[in-house]
């Protein structure tokens, strides 16, 4: 029998959304009240502003994948 491997998942939180993987956070998106933005989206290091949830999850979740294949210039 194959084991399955965790996938990430979206959990609703008070005023934003949480993006985990098990118990490990990997990124958030949270509602704002700016002119900036409605959603403030941080995953990976990186970090921005959209008018859409749907935008924002999507900022999210790319940003987790090109940390996640991004190669590491400080490990050798």
């Amino acid at each position: 029998m194959k084991k399955k491997t965790p996938r990430p998942f979206w959990e609703r939180a008070y005023r934003g959304h949480a993006y985990w993987l098990g118990k490990a956070k990997l990124g958030k998106v949270t509602l704002l009240a700016g002119a900036n933005g409605k959603y403030h989206w941080e995953a990976g290091g990186r970090a921005g502003y959209t008018d859409q949830l749907d935008k924002a999850k999507a900022a999210v979740e790319l940003a987790v994948l090109d940390a996640d294949t991004q190669m590491d210039l400080f490990r050798g």
